[in-house]
């Protein structure tokens, strides 16, 4: 048998690609000096021409579209479920507002993403979405449409549940994050996960800003992130990155 075959496959992913400058350069670091080989790009932020910019020049990064329904404002010219008066997205990620969204609006908002993505000349590799919000039953018609459409895996937040979606990994892990953020969180990847297993983890590397200190909740740990990232060796023995 082909030793590759039972090695764990580990997609490095880091979210808000296009967020800020300091996320952008934390994300290029991550992956130029450490173990992040892939990410996914807000394309309604402030940070969005100078990520398109980051990812031309560095291809063998892997690119995809992080859509999201809670964070600046909506790309499509008119979708009122979803915006306040100026545009900017109302709900936040506690997703108080969800019963109030109509899921045209989402499939029309989601597409200008994509389409917006698809217009850099980029060649996007999957689709997330931020806080996850994919994972919301209202919204996997949606999902899976733009998925089958555009021909693009979606990140399995989905656990147990059983879906006829093409999902990117077998396996989905959200722990590195706050205080499951520790040097020896991939070191321990090899007693959680089979080998044969493809799995994702989320990562949000960042140099900390302005910007993400005064828009996010998450953002002083994102520097610790980024070390780790960065001093992280993995064991060939056991794990390959996709």
């Amino acid at each position: 048998m082909d030793g590759a075959i039972s090695l764990i496959q580990l997609l490095v992913n880091a979210d808000d690609f296009g967020y800020s400058r300091g996320v952008n350069y934390g994300i290029m670091d991550a992956h130029k000096h450490g173990i992040v080989n892939s990410t996914t790009m807000l394309m309604n932020m402030q940070g969005t021409d100078q990520a398109i910019e980051l990812a031309k020049e560095n291809p063998d990064l892997k690119v995809g579209v992080h859509l999201t329904l809670t964070c600046g404002k909506a790309l499509a010219p008119k979708v009122p479920s979803l915006t306040s008066d100026d545009g900017t997205f109302r709900m936040t990620r506690k997703f108080e507002r969800i019963e109030e969204v109509r899921v045209e609006d989402v499939e029309m908002e989601w597409s200008a993403q994509i389409e917006a993505f698809l217009q850099t000349g980029l060649v996007p590799t999957h689709m997330d979405s931020h806080h996850h919000i994919h994972g919301q039953s209202k919204l996997l018609s949606v999902v899976k449409r733009l998925s089958e459409k555009y021909g693009l895996p979606v990140r399995n937040v989905f656990g147990d549940k059983k879906t006829d979606l093409r999902l990117l990994t077998d396996i989905f892990l959200a722990d590195f994050y706050k205080d499951g953020v520790h040097e020896g969180y991939f070191d321990e990847l090899q007693n959680r996960v089979k080998g044969g297993t493809s799995v994702e983890v989320m990562c949000h590397p960042a140099y900390v800003d302005e910007a993400l200190l005064n828009g996010s909740s998450y953002h002083v740990k994102r520097a610790d992130e980024l070390t780790i990232l960065m001093n992280t060796k993995l064991n060939k023995e056991k794990i390959q990155l996709l």
